[in-house]
């Protein structure tokens, strides 16, 4: 099966990459209040739950899932191309959640596609690839908004913001072209090729669940694509026998820090406006951000086979949580000294999260049973989803007060968080450590 689809979709989430943080960027440019970004992150993470079971449902009951791709790429487009055209807050709210509906939606699409035709060992190597392309495409779309505002001002001579909703046509044709060049270079493999049958639905919720985030992970706080997959099997009724004390515990702690993060994120794009950086200086914070996940994911598997997970867990999540109200105090140094202490905090940040979802998961997979760790990974990945659609709206409404509160809860939530990954010390020490042991063994 040839890969060159991969890069159509790889230029395709340029755009997704950009929209991510162009959107936000956007209503702080129309006057948006805190409350208002907190309800349009909140939306954009509700949003996808249902549009990811909607539309693999459909995959797996047609023969040809390449529509599915290319409409999703042309809804991109249009989204994208109308936003700019939009002084309505509210109107724009509900553009960009129609816009993460298409993104979120195709996610069990694409892995459909890529694993069909592949020989079963091969999947972790496939999901792995179409990630990797999405990843480098994600973080190009950030990188295109830091050179923006150099590149932009030189070819169009406009103000902010202007410029602002000429990167919106940009990225429309970024995804105009991923859908082109989609239409020629999709696979089309033999109905009789579709992954449907229950075991490989098992067998690739796990392989989702348990890889790593890719470089979008910093900012985009779960995936709706292992949602689908993760949660296609479970049995809520046996879910809650499988559940242990120490289980429970840890699930409440990551609800805490799950909310905690996505109310950090939430409002800092009006924040860092606020402080007085321009767009393409956001987008740069947020890209090391995100760079600073992608290159530690790797070391947080190594290390979570070594060491304690619940001390490497709760020491990750306690740093989490002072960085997010330190982000304050740094950005009142002024000038360049603010710039560079931000990216250092933000980096900090992003290199927290890829210990958080690397070793969360760590922790989860060695707790459950055997019997029901596909079903238990699932729930936690859609914890993380609820986390996003609560923490977003609590962000921002806690920002209406000021930043420090939003900061400080988000922080203090966090820590939370933290207090109870340590106290599953107490009764969960001996299956814990005893996997960790294990696995630095084999």
């Amino acid at each position: 099966m040839t890969d060159r689809w991969l890069a159509a979709w790889g230029l395709g989430s340029v755009a997704f990459g950009g929209a991510s943080l162009l959107v936000p960027l956007y209503i702080v440019l129309l006057g948006a209040a805190p409350v208002q970004l907190g309800i349009l992150a909140a939306t954009a993470a509700i949003v996808g739950a249902p549009g990811a079971i909607a539309f693999g449902r459909v995959a797996n009951r047609v023969d040809n899932r390449r529509p599915l791709v290319i409409a999703t790429l042309l809804g991109v487009t249009g989204s994208l191309a109308v936003i700019p055209f939009l002084t309505s807050i509210r109107s724009v709210i509900v553009v960009n959640a129609v816009l993460w509906l298409f993104v979120a939606s195709v996610g069990p699409v694409l892995t459909m596609l890529v694993v069909d035709d592949a020989p079963e060992f091969a999947w972790s190597e496939r999901i792995g690839l179409v990630n990797k392309y999405q990843g480098y495409g994600w973080a190009g779309g950030l990188v295109l908004g830091t050179i923006w505002p150099f590149v932009g001002s030189r070819l169009l001579a406009a103000d902010a913001a202007t410029l602002t909703r000429a990167l919106f046509w940009v990225l429309a044709g970024c995804a105009g072209v991923s859908a082109l060049l989609a239409i020629r270079t999709l696979p089309r493999p033999a109905p009789s090729a579709h992954v449907t049958d229950d075991r490989a639905v098992r067998r690739i919720g796990r392989l989702l669940a348990e890889s790593g985030r890719g470089v979008k992970g910093a900012t985009f706080a779960f995936s709706p694509n292992r949602l689908y997959w993760t949660t296609r099997g479970i049995d809520p009724r046996r879910l809650a026998t499988r559940l242990d004390p120490t289980l429970r515990t840890y699930f409440v702690a990551g609800l805490f820090f799950f909310t905690g993060s996505a109310a950090f994120w939430a409002p800092l794009p009006l924040f860092l406006t606020d402080v007085g950086f321009d767009s393409g200086q956001i987008f740069a914070l947020y890209l090391v951000s995100s760079l600073g996940s992608a290159v530690c994911y790797e070391a947080a598997g190594r290390l979570s086979a070594r060491y304690d997970v619940r001390r490497l867990q709760s020491g990750t999540l306690a740093a989490r949580g002072v960085l997010f109200p330190s982000t304050i105090a740094i950005t009142m140094l002024g000038g360049a000294a603010a710039l560079g202490g931000a990216a250092l905090v933000l980096t900090l940040v992003g290199i927290t999260w890829a210990g958080i979802a690397v070793i969360g998961t760590a922790i989860v997979t060695r707790l459950a049973p055997t019997s029901a760790r596909g079903e238990i990974l699932g729930a936690y990945v859609a914890l993380g989803a609820i986390g996003g659609g609560l923490g977003g709206v609590l962000g921002g409404w806690a920002a209406t007060v000021n930043y420090f509160t939003a900061f400080a809860v988000a922080g203090g939530l966090v820590l939370v968080g933290a207090g109870l990954v340590v106290s599953l010390e107490a009764f969960g020490n001996r299956s814990v450590t005893a996997s960790a042991s294990d696995s630095t063994a084999r």
